[in-house]
Protein backbone atom coordinates (compact mmCIF):
# COMPACT_ATOMS: atom_id res chain seq x y z
CA UNK A 1 0.00 0.00 0.00
CA UNK A 2 1.06 3.59 -0.64
CA UNK A 3 2.44 5.58 2.29
CA UNK A 4 -0.09 8.11 3.49
CA UNK A 5 0.65 11.69 4.55
CA UNK A 6 -1.27 14.55 6.12
CA UNK A 7 -1.97 17.60 3.97
CA UNK A 8 -2.39 20.67 6.18
CA UNK A 9 -3.45 24.22 5.34
CA UNK A 10 -2.87 27.61 6.99
CA UNK A 11 -5.47 29.74 5.21
CA UNK A 12 -5.08 33.29 6.57
CA UNK A 13 -2.26 35.62 5.53
CA UNK A 14 -0.95 38.10 8.07
CA UNK A 15 -2.79 41.46 7.77
CA UNK A 16 -1.10 44.04 5.56
CA UNK A 17 0.64 41.46 3.39
CA UNK A 18 0.69 42.10 -0.33
CA UNK A 19 -1.66 39.84 -2.28
CA UNK A 20 -1.50 38.92 -5.99
CA UNK A 21 -4.27 39.97 -8.38
CA UNK A 22 -7.41 37.91 -7.96
CA UNK A 23 -6.40 36.54 -4.55
CA UNK A 24 -8.21 37.75 -1.44
CA UNK A 25 -7.19 37.04 2.14
CA UNK A 26 -10.11 35.47 4.06
CA UNK A 27 -10.78 37.47 7.23
CA UNK A 28 -14.39 37.11 8.39
CA UNK A 29 -15.59 33.95 10.13
CA UNK A 30 -17.73 33.15 7.11
CA UNK A 31 -14.91 33.61 4.59
CA UNK A 32 -12.39 31.59 6.61
CA UNK A 33 -14.84 28.75 7.19
CA UNK A 34 -15.76 28.66 3.50
CA UNK A 35 -12.07 28.40 2.57
CA UNK A 36 -11.41 25.68 5.16
CA UNK A 37 -14.36 23.57 4.03
CA UNK A 38 -13.22 23.89 0.40
CA UNK A 39 -9.69 22.84 1.44
CA UNK A 40 -11.05 19.80 3.28
CA UNK A 41 -12.93 18.76 0.15
CA UNK A 42 -9.71 19.25 -1.85
CA UNK A 43 -7.76 16.90 0.41
CA UNK A 44 -6.62 18.78 3.54
CA UNK A 45 -6.92 16.81 6.79
CA UNK A 46 -5.82 19.59 9.19
CA UNK A 47 -6.18 23.37 9.36
CA UNK A 48 -3.93 25.77 11.32
CA UNK A 49 -5.87 28.74 12.72
CA UNK A 50 -4.94 31.70 14.90
CA UNK A 51 -7.55 33.54 16.92
CA UNK A 52 -8.28 36.52 14.65
CA UNK A 53 -10.90 39.25 14.59
CA UNK A 54 -13.09 40.20 11.64
CA UNK A 55 -10.17 42.16 10.12
CA UNK A 56 -7.77 39.21 10.30
CA UNK A 57 -5.80 40.70 13.21
CA UNK A 58 -4.65 38.35 15.94
CA UNK A 59 -6.71 38.82 19.11
CA UNK A 60 -7.53 37.12 22.41
CA UNK A 61 -11.27 37.59 21.80
CA UNK A 62 -12.75 34.13 21.25
CA UNK A 63 -16.13 35.22 19.85
CA UNK A 64 -15.22 35.42 16.15
CA UNK A 65 -12.91 32.41 16.47
CA UNK A 66 -15.68 30.30 18.02
CA UNK A 67 -18.05 31.41 15.27
CA UNK A 68 -15.48 30.31 12.69
CA UNK A 69 -15.24 26.87 14.31
CA UNK A 70 -19.03 26.59 14.44
CA UNK A 71 -19.23 27.14 10.69
CA UNK A 72 -16.38 24.73 9.94
CA UNK A 73 -17.79 21.97 12.13
CA UNK A 74 -21.21 22.30 10.50
CA UNK A 75 -19.70 20.99 7.25
CA UNK A 76 -16.37 19.28 7.93
CA UNK A 77 -14.54 16.98 10.35
CA UNK A 78 -11.14 18.49 9.44
CA UNK A 79 -8.66 18.54 12.36
CA UNK A 80 -8.52 22.03 13.86
CA UNK A 81 -5.09 23.14 15.05
CA UNK A 82 -4.84 26.18 17.31
CA UNK A 83 -1.75 28.27 17.95
CA UNK A 84 0.38 29.42 20.86
CA UNK A 85 2.44 31.40 18.38
CA UNK A 86 1.71 34.81 16.97
CA UNK A 87 2.73 38.11 18.46
CA UNK A 88 5.33 38.15 21.22
CA UNK A 89 3.60 41.26 22.61
CA UNK A 90 0.60 39.19 23.73
CA UNK A 91 0.50 37.68 27.22
CA UNK A 92 1.13 33.97 27.77
CA UNK A 93 -2.59 33.28 28.21
CA UNK A 94 -3.53 35.44 25.22
CA UNK A 95 -1.14 33.46 23.02
CA UNK A 96 -2.79 30.16 23.98
CA UNK A 97 -6.40 31.34 24.27
CA UNK A 98 -7.42 28.98 21.45
CA UNK A 99 -6.90 26.08 23.89
CA UNK A 100 -10.00 27.28 25.74
CA UNK A 101 -12.16 25.88 22.93
CA UNK A 102 -12.54 22.08 23.28
CA UNK A 103 -12.70 21.69 19.48
CA UNK A 104 -8.99 22.46 19.26
CA UNK A 105 -7.33 19.05 18.87
CA UNK A 106 -3.73 20.04 18.03
CA UNK A 107 -1.80 23.21 18.88
CA UNK A 108 1.50 24.62 17.70
CA UNK A 109 4.13 24.90 20.44
CA UNK A 110 7.17 27.01 19.51
CA UNK A 111 10.25 25.44 21.07
CA UNK A 112 12.55 28.44 21.35
CA UNK A 113 13.36 32.02 20.35
CA UNK A 114 14.79 33.02 17.00
CA UNK A 115 15.34 36.01 14.76
CA UNK A 116 12.36 37.03 12.63
CA UNK A 117 13.31 39.80 10.21
CA UNK A 118 14.73 42.63 12.31
CA UNK A 119 13.04 41.38 15.47
CA UNK A 120 13.34 38.46 17.88
CA UNK A 121 10.48 35.99 18.19
CA UNK A 122 10.52 35.33 21.94
CA UNK A 123 9.65 31.90 23.36
CA UNK A 124 11.49 31.36 26.64
CA UNK A 125 11.75 27.98 28.35
CA UNK A 126 9.41 29.02 31.21
CA UNK A 127 6.89 30.19 28.58
CA UNK A 128 7.18 26.88 26.73
CA UNK A 129 6.56 24.98 29.97
CA UNK A 130 3.45 27.13 30.62
CA UNK A 131 1.95 26.37 27.19
CA UNK A 132 2.89 22.68 27.37
CA UNK A 133 1.12 22.38 30.73
CA UNK A 134 -1.97 24.08 29.31
CA UNK A 135 -1.96 21.54 26.48
CA UNK A 136 -1.78 18.72 29.03
CA UNK A 137 -4.73 20.21 30.90
CA UNK A 138 -6.81 20.51 27.73
CA UNK A 139 -5.66 17.16 26.28
CA UNK A 140 -4.40 18.92 23.17
CA UNK A 141 -1.70 17.31 21.01
CA UNK A 142 1.37 19.60 20.72
CA UNK A 143 2.92 20.17 17.31
CA UNK A 144 6.50 21.10 18.18
CA UNK A 145 7.64 24.03 16.02
CA UNK A 146 11.43 23.85 15.60
CA UNK A 147 13.49 26.56 13.87
CA UNK A 148 16.94 25.11 14.49
CA UNK A 149 18.67 21.98 15.79
CA UNK A 150 18.89 23.16 19.39
CA UNK A 151 15.10 23.30 19.62
CA UNK A 152 14.85 19.59 18.87
CA UNK A 153 17.04 18.94 21.92
CA UNK A 154 14.77 21.25 23.95
CA UNK A 155 11.81 19.06 22.99
CA UNK A 156 13.59 16.08 24.53
CA UNK A 157 14.24 18.07 27.70
CA UNK A 158 10.58 19.08 28.04
CA UNK A 159 9.53 15.48 27.41
CA UNK A 160 11.92 14.28 30.14
CA UNK A 161 10.21 16.76 32.49
CA UNK A 162 6.89 15.06 31.72
CA UNK A 163 5.31 18.07 30.03
CA UNK A 164 4.94 16.51 26.58
CA UNK A 165 4.50 12.86 25.65
CA UNK A 166 6.57 10.58 23.46
CA UNK A 167 6.40 9.84 20.60
CA UNK A 168 6.51 13.52 19.66
CA UNK A 169 5.36 15.32 16.51
CA UNK A 170 7.77 17.91 15.10
CA UNK A 171 7.18 20.66 12.55
CA UNK A 172 10.38 21.85 10.85
CA UNK A 173 10.00 25.56 10.08
CA UNK A 174 12.06 26.83 7.15
CA UNK A 175 12.38 30.07 5.23
CA UNK A 176 11.40 32.63 7.84
CA UNK A 177 13.37 35.84 7.33
CA UNK A 178 16.60 35.84 9.41
CA UNK A 179 15.91 32.29 10.64
CA UNK A 180 17.08 29.01 9.07
CA UNK A 181 17.08 29.02 5.28
CA UNK A 182 14.93 26.65 3.25
CA UNK A 183 17.55 24.37 1.68
CA UNK A 184 17.62 20.59 1.24
CA UNK A 185 20.80 20.43 3.35
CA UNK A 186 19.15 22.25 6.27
CA UNK A 187 16.03 20.11 5.99
CA UNK A 188 18.11 16.93 5.94
CA UNK A 189 20.11 18.02 9.00
CA UNK A 190 16.95 18.84 10.95
CA UNK A 191 14.99 15.69 10.15
CA UNK A 192 18.07 13.51 10.74
CA UNK A 193 18.00 14.27 14.48
CA UNK A 194 14.26 13.81 14.99
CA UNK A 195 14.00 11.00 17.58
CA UNK A 196 13.21 7.54 16.24
CA UNK A 197 9.50 6.83 16.53
CA UNK A 198 8.48 10.48 16.31
CA UNK A 199 6.75 12.01 13.30
CA UNK A 200 7.64 15.25 11.55
CA UNK A 201 6.32 17.70 9.02
CA UNK A 202 7.52 20.85 7.30
CA UNK A 203 6.40 24.36 6.47
CA UNK A 204 8.23 26.64 4.06
CA UNK A 205 7.47 30.27 4.74
CA UNK A 206 7.57 32.50 1.67
CA UNK A 207 8.07 29.59 -0.72
CA UNK A 208 8.08 30.26 -4.46
CA UNK A 209 7.42 26.62 -5.43
CA UNK A 210 6.80 23.19 -3.91
CA UNK A 211 10.34 21.82 -4.22
CA UNK A 212 11.04 21.78 -0.48
CA UNK A 213 7.70 20.10 0.19
CA UNK A 214 8.62 17.46 -2.38
CA UNK A 215 12.03 17.00 -0.74
CA UNK A 216 10.35 16.59 2.65
CA UNK A 217 7.99 13.97 1.27
CA UNK A 218 10.96 12.11 -0.18
CA UNK A 219 12.71 12.20 3.20
CA UNK A 220 9.70 10.72 4.98
CA UNK A 221 7.64 13.68 6.22
CA UNK A 222 4.26 12.84 7.70
CA UNK A 223 2.82 16.34 7.21
CA UNK A 224 3.21 18.95 4.48
CA UNK A 225 1.50 22.34 4.61
CA UNK A 226 0.37 25.02 2.19
CA UNK A 227 -1.88 28.07 2.54
CA UNK A 228 -1.85 31.83 2.24
CA UNK A 229 -0.17 32.18 5.65
CA UNK A 230 2.92 30.54 4.13
CA UNK A 231 2.77 31.61 0.47
CA UNK A 232 0.43 31.99 -2.48
CA UNK A 233 3.03 30.68 -4.99
CA UNK A 234 3.10 27.15 -6.39
CA UNK A 235 5.66 27.92 -9.13
CA UNK A 236 7.90 31.01 -9.42
CA UNK A 237 5.58 32.37 -12.11
CA UNK A 238 2.24 31.12 -10.78
CA UNK A 239 0.11 32.16 -7.81
CA UNK A 240 -3.09 30.62 -6.52
CA UNK A 241 -6.32 32.54 -6.11
CA UNK A 242 -7.58 30.40 -3.22
CA UNK A 243 -6.27 28.13 -0.50
CA UNK A 244 -8.17 25.23 -2.03
CA UNK A 245 -6.17 25.66 -5.24
CA UNK A 246 -2.93 25.31 -3.27
CA UNK A 247 -4.25 22.19 -1.52
CA UNK A 248 -5.32 20.69 -4.83
CA UNK A 249 -1.89 21.25 -6.37
CA UNK A 250 -0.17 19.79 -3.30
CA UNK A 251 -2.44 16.75 -3.47
CA UNK A 252 -1.39 16.28 -7.11
CA UNK A 253 2.27 16.38 -6.02
CA UNK A 254 1.63 13.88 -3.22
CA UNK A 255 -0.03 11.43 -5.57
CA UNK A 256 2.62 11.96 -8.28
CA UNK A 257 5.21 10.79 -5.73
CA UNK A 258 3.30 7.56 -5.17
CA UNK A 259 1.79 8.68 -1.85
CA UNK A 260 -1.78 9.23 -0.67
CA UNK A 261 -3.35 12.03 1.40
CA UNK A 262 -4.80 10.90 4.72
CA UNK A 263 -8.40 11.49 5.69
CA UNK A 264 -9.03 13.46 8.88
CA UNK A 265 -9.89 10.19 10.63
CA UNK A 266 -6.59 8.62 9.57
CA UNK A 267 -4.67 11.76 10.58
CA UNK A 268 -6.19 11.70 14.06
CA UNK A 269 -4.88 8.17 14.53
CA UNK A 270 -1.44 9.12 13.18
CA UNK A 271 -1.12 12.08 15.58
CA UNK A 272 -2.55 10.18 18.58
CA UNK A 273 -5.42 12.65 18.89
CA UNK A 274 -7.77 11.54 21.64
CA UNK A 275 -5.05 9.46 23.29
CA UNK A 276 -2.97 12.25 24.86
Amino acid sequence: MSRKVIVAVAPVKHPGSEMPPGCRNPESAEDIAKEVVACAKAGAAMVHLHVRDEHGVQTADMDVFARTLDLIRAESDIIIQGSTGGLSTLSLEERCVSLNDPRIEVASLNMGSCNFGDDVYINTLPDIRYWAKRMQETRTVPELEVFDLSMIATCGRIADEGLISRPMHFNICLGFESAIQATPANLYAMQAVVPIGSTWGVIHDGMKDFRMLGAALGMGASVVRVGLEDSFYYTPESTAKTNAELVTRLRILVKAMGLEPMTAKEARKKLNIGRV
